[in-house]
C-alpha cells in the first residue's frame, strides 16, 4: 500500500469587482509539505469571464494567472517570492486579499500522489 500524505489546496479566482463578490473558479494550488510538492494548474474561459465582467483586461488576468505556476515553482523567474522557501510561498498565494486574482479558504486532504489530487481537484473545481 502506497504512503499517504497530507496536503492542502486552494482554489484560484478571478473575482473582476470585488465589491459584487462574483467569481469565477480557474484553477487549483496543491501544497504536500512532505513530499515538498507545490504546483498550480489554471484555465481561463473566457467567455465566462466575459460574461460576468464585460470589458476585463483578459491579458492582464493572463498575465496574473502566469506568475502563479512560476511562483510554485520558485528558482530564477519566480520573483521575490519565488525565491523563499515552499511553504511560504503557499501561504504568500494563499493570503487573503482585496484584488482581481483571489484564493478560497484553504482545505486539507490525504493522497498517495499530490499530482494526481492537483488534477482531481481541477476537474472538480474548474474544468466545465
Amino acid at each position: 500500500m502506497p504512503d499517504v500524505h497530507s496536503y492542502d489546496y486552494t482554489v484560484i479566482r478571478v473575482v473582476p469587482r470585488v465589491d459584487r463578490e462574483e467569481f469565477l473558479n480557474v484553477g487549483v494550488i496543491v501544497s504536500c509539505h512532505e513530499l515538498q510538492f507545490l504546483e498550480a494548474k489554471w484555465e481561463l474561459d473566457e467567455r465566462c469571464l466575459l460574461a460576468i465582467a464585460p470589458g476585463i483586461d483578459l491579458e492582464l488576468v493572463r498575465k496574473h494567472l502566469t506568475s502563479i505556476p512560476l511562483i510554485c515553482r520558485g528558482g530564477p523567474g519566480s520573483g521575490p517570492i519565488g525565491a523563499m522557501e515552499q511553504r511560504p510561498r503557499f501561504h504568500w498565494l494563499t493570503a487573503v486579499r482585496s484584488s482581481m486574482i483571489q484564493t478560497s479558504p484553504v482545505h486539507g486532504g490525504r493522497t498517495s500522489d499530490p499530482a494526481k489530487a492537483l488534477e482531481r481537484l481541477f476537474e472538480q473545481h474548474v474544468a466545465r
